[in-house]
């Protein structure tokens, strides 16, 4: 079977036990080994980027957040196995509409197979602000099918859009359920399957009280990291096939982050005809 592994993880920038904590997100994303990374809390200053640091390491291309001022010190990354092409970052509207810190990374991928987008983001962390993270999921998927449009849906050489990261809520909220086309889509025609969904029976909580870096925190455990892939698509290409949560086990006695990362395979066969199911 013909497969892409793609990994999202917050890694929870410079937080706790940093220095031990980045020993341990190397050591997993080395036994993982993953074709894309999407990373959030990304650290990045005068001495180090921690992005180009974890692309050093496996060999790969890396896409990040820029702003006015250059490079987030707390931003998002698009690492990947094949070439980076074009990237570029939107500011995403805060709760009175305008915009915002957070912040999604648009990057496009260029595969063997054509030109794939994958999109990495970080949304509104807060409990009673669902609305703003419908807003932010909006500007995303528009800006989505400006590229689509762009590069005409469904034609050879264009793969499904892959969206990923901390998206702060759970999978029955009204942004998650817009996203799944489960109410009115953000976007017309443009919906996204959820990998951990489509694969797993399993509750899949990335952020839960036994992890020792969130132990005293005041949120219940909660499935808070996601893949999407969109659709329509044709099949069985950019199909999840398999899902687990990784950064579980400590490493020299540290958990890598206070978030578990999400690992899926999704099918990497070409369409079986031409259509969009």
């Amino acid at each position: 079977m013909q497969i892409v592994r793609v990994l999202t993880w917050n890694l929870w920038w410079k937080f706790g036990p940093w220095q031990e904590r980045q020993q341990a997100i190397e050591a997993e994303i080395l036994a993982i080994n993953p074709d894309l990374l999407l990373l959030q809390e990304v650290y990045a200053d005068e001495n180090e980027d921690q992005a180009e640091r974890l692309a050093a390491l496996v060999g790969f291309s890396v896409a990040r957040t820029v702003d006015e001022r250059g490079r987030q010190p707390f931003g998002n990354a698009i690492l990947s196995r094949w070439p980076v092409g074009h990237s570029r970052t939107i500011s995403l509207p805060n709760p009175s509409g305008t915009s915002a810190h957070r912040t999604a990374l648009f990057a496009e991928i260029l595969r063997p197979e054509g030109s794939q987008l994958v999109v990495c983001t970080h949304l509104e962390w807060r409990y009673d602000q669902s609305e703003t993270r419908s807003q932010q999921l909006e500007a995303i998927c528009l800006e989505v099918q400006v590229w689509l449009e762009r590069t005409s849906l469904g034609e050879s050489g264009v793969l499904p859009v892959l969206l990923g990261g901390d998206l702060n809520a759970v999978p029955d909220s009204d942004e998650i359920r817009r996203l799944r086309g489960l109410s009115r889509p953000y976007a017309p025609g443009l919906v996204f399957t959820d990998s951990w969904a489509s694969t797993s029976s399993a509750s899949g909580h990335t952020w839960v009280r036994a992890n020792t870096h969130s132990r005293d925190a005041q949120w219940p455990n909660r499935r808070l990291d996601y893949l999407f892939v969109s659709w329509p698509r044709s099949k069985p290409q950019m199909n999840p096939l398999r899902s687990e949560l990784r950064g579980l086990v400590p490493h020299q006695h540290v958990l890598p982050s206070d978030h578990y990362a999400v690992v899926v395979d999704f099918d990497d066969r070409p369409p079986f005809n031409g259509r969009a199911t």
